[in-house]
């Protein structure tokens, strides 16, 4: 199944999950010490979420006229332009410029969004969910190379701390930006033309409403406590090389079920994966709240990852199953969209509940999202008990 185009996407993910996982890692710490208060400790990250709303549906589109390589090349640009103006911001001291340069790496994350749903460009629709998880797989490498290289980066430009760190993104944008290049232009609808079925109609199917459920909340309750997670940390006096090991078990957590989740989902479907993703976070949720040992981060966060990969794949495969070609832009364009927004209100949220609250409060208000997930996957379940062939129910 491997080809040209798995293979520069898989490339492509090593590059955007470790942008990720150096972001996560130190964009609330340079947050703190920019900010205004401490308040705004999340608030790059939050903007950040901002420029994937703006552009998570014009890239979809952009795509489906031009081709995949060309949204991807915009999106590599954005990351390089994000990385050196956060880095600039860092020399000057100046929080706005940094979360201006968060919000153009907002952009490259929503055109990364695209990685997993182009991988089901070049095969048999029986292998979607396989050639999903393959590429999501080059999150495994991210997890292993990039906290190692975050906490070297982070001294590279002293006095300056952590503005080597974005140079370093910096960096992962341009070689991104040389991948696209090799990539075939694929994605292009030979229907451009054809509008096929209404959003209306479209969004109102069960398999779309069970698939943007599962992919958004698992986004939706991944970002809102990995987001606070070193900021807690470091508030229990564990010092920031603590919090990267501790987010790099979690990018593993992430990626590591990558190898079998894409073959749970052509085997068992998508509905009975997801729920045993809501399990599995439900768990991950009853460590982080018994305890603030090192053990329970690193548990919990693990568990959050394998949770999230689960309902996350699952949903991801659903929404390729709601479309037709023609209606392919519109559609995963829509669907980024509504992940990206709910993103956003965790990634905001995330930061005054820690604040206001504590770090118990950000870990159950990630119940409820659980809750309506789970009644929505049970409804679906029960909408198609009359089609058990039907490999994705």
């Amino acid at each position: 199944m491997l080809n040209l185009s798995l293979s520069v996407l898989f490339l492509c993910q090593i590059l955007y999950w470790s942008t990720v996982i150096v972001g996560v890692a130190i964009a609330s710490v340079v947050g703190s010490q920019l900010a205004p208060s401490s308040a705004f400790a999340t608030f790059p990250l939050a903007i950040l979420t901002v420029g994937n709303i703006l552009t998570t549906l014009p890239l979809s589109l952009i795509m489906q006229r031009f081709g995949r390589r060309v949204g991807f090349s915009l999106g590599a640009i954005a990351g390089l332009s994000g990385g050196t103006i956060a880095c600039w911001a860092i020399y000057e001291l100046n929080f706005w410029l940094f979360c201006f340069g968060n919000m153009l790496l907002g952009i490259a994350q929503a055109s990364a969004l695209y990685y997993r749903l182009a991988a089901t460009d070049s095969v048999n629709p029986q292998q979607r969910g396989r050639a999903i998880a393959l590429v999501m797989s080059g999150g495994i490498i991210a997890a292993i190379v990039a906290p190692s290289l975050a906490i070297w980066s982070k001294d590279f430009l002293l006095p300056h701390l952590f503005a080597g760190s974005y140079a370093l993104v910096a960096t992962f944008g341009l070689t991104t930006l040389a991948l696209c290049l090799l990539l075939p232009n694929t994605g292009k609808s030979q229907a451009v033309n054809t509008q096929g079925r209404s959003l209306k109609e479209i969004t109102r199917q069960p398999v779309f409403i069970m698939a943007i459920t599962n992919t958004a909340i698992s986004h939706a309750v991944m970002v809102l406590i990995m987001i606070s997670t070193p900021l807690a940390m470091l508030a229990c006096n564990y010092q920031v090389s603590d919090a990267t090991y501790v987010i790099q078990w979690h990018v593993l957590g992430m990626f590591i079920p990558s190898f079998f989740s894409g073959k749970l989902v052509d085997r068992f479907g998508a509905s009975n994966t997801s729920l045993c993703g809501m399990l599995i976070l439900t768990a991950s949720i009853i460590i982080l709240l018994s305890g603030i040992a090192l053990f329970n981060f690193y548990i919990g966060l693990f568990l959050l990852g394998i949770g999230w990969n689960l309902m996350y794949t699952a949903g991801s495969t659903m929404v390729t199953n709601s479309h037709t070609p023609e209606e392919k832009g519109r559609v995963q364009g829509v669907a980024e969209l509504i992940v990206s927004c709910l993103a956003a209100l965790a990634a905001f949220g995330s930061g005054a509940l820690l604040h206001s609250f504590g770090w118990s409060e950000v870990n159950i208000g990630s119940l409820p999202l659980l809750f309506i997930a789970a009644g929505i996957t049970i409804w679906f379940k029960l909408h198609n008990k009359s089609r058990p062939s039907n490999q994705l129910s």
